[in-house]
Formats: structure tokens, sequence, C-alpha cells
């Protein structure tokens, strides 16, 4: 969309108001974009190694593939997921607290020896899923307001700054125009009346 302004003192003002106010914003604007850049390197990171972890935890695992068709499926479940939100450079992202199981029965008493074990590798299996979960939130969150971020530091750097400035140039060249025009006016009609009082 196409600036819009008059061509007087206070459109110009109005328009090296909103000027100032961008450039003063670009620096921070570049600042949160980099900062942002970072953090979804790191996201990405920390998403690949949380994946590469539980593929490694799978394969350990399958050792056990004989024995959970014994293991009764109502022994654990997820009972909370403990979240809490920090900011990176003005972005909430949730980070994983702690999370909380639920146990279907009061002892293992009575079960294969090793459902211990069991226990322990479908805990550990459950929190790798949940923190892939919130890494891939992560990442989307941040990517999303990098994104956002680039767009604002395109569009006040390409296509903002350089039509506020061409609009106040347009203005000021209209503004001094219009004072020779009343200048030279002024001239001629003095010259006039000079002549008309040479002539009577």
């Amino acid at each position: 969309m196409a600036l819009k302004f008059q061509f007087n003192k206070t459109a110009l003002q109005k328009l090296k108001k909103d000027l100032k106010i961008r450039e003063k914003a670009l620096p921070t604007l570049k600042a949160k974009e980099t900062a942002l850049r970072l953090e979804v390197k790191k996201a990405r990171d920390e998403l690949k190694a949380s994946r590469e972890l539980f593929a490694q935890h799978k394969t350990n695992m399958s050792e056990f593939d004989l024995l959970w068709g014994e293991f009764p499926e109502d022994l654990l479940q997820v009972g909370d997921v403990l979240l809490h939100f920090r900011k990176i450079a003005g972005v909430k992202i949730p980070v994983l607290e702690d999370v909380k199981f639920t146990f279907g029965r009061d002892s293992l008493f009575g079960l294969p020896a090793w459902s211990a074990t069991g226990v322990e590798l479908l805990k550990e299996s459950s929190t790798l899923e949940i923190q892939i979960s919130i890494a891939e939130q992560k990442l989307a969150v941040l990517e999303y307001a990098r994104k956002k971020t680039t767009q604002k530091v395109n569009l006040y750097e390409k296509v903002q700054i350089p039509e506020y400035n061409q609009a106040i140039l347009k203005i000021k060249r209209f503004m001094e125009d219009q004072a020779n025009l009343e200048k030279s006016s002024q001239k001629i009609l003095k010259n006039k009346l000079a002549a008309a009082e040479v002539a009577a």
C-alpha cells in the first residue's frame, strides 16, 4: 500500500516523526532477529539430539521385545506434564520441568522380576517423547517469531523507511517551489507597481 500524505507542514512533521520511530526501532528489530535465528538453530539442534536419544533408547528397549507381551498395559500412565514458560527475545517458549507418572497398581508384587526395569524404561521413553513434542512446539514458536520479525525488518528497511524519506523529500521540494513562486510573484508585482509609479 502506497504511503498517503498531504503537501503541508503538518504532514511533513508527522512523516518525520513516523520515520524517526521506524529508524529507532530498526536496530532493535535486527538484534531480535539475530537472537531468534540463534535460538532457532539451538532449538533444531536440541530437537535433533532428543530424537537421536529416543532412537537409541528404542534400540535398547528392543532387547525386551519378547517380554513386553507380559507387561500389564495399565501399570504406568503419564499423570501430569509440568511446564514453565520463559521468554527469549520477547517470545514465550515452553520448557519441560517434570513428568509425573501414575501407577495402576499399588505394588509390583506378583509381576515378573523384570517389571521394575520395564517401568523405568517406559518412564524414560515417555519422558523422551514428551521432550521431543515440547522441543517441536518450541521450534515452531521460535520459527514463527523469527519469520514475523524478519518480515518486519524487511518492511521497515526496504519499504517504509525509503517511502517516508521519499515522501519527506517530495513535500520539501513542493514547499520550496511554493516559496519560490511566492517570491517570484511578489517580485513581478513589485516591478509592475514600480513601473506604474514611473509612468504616472
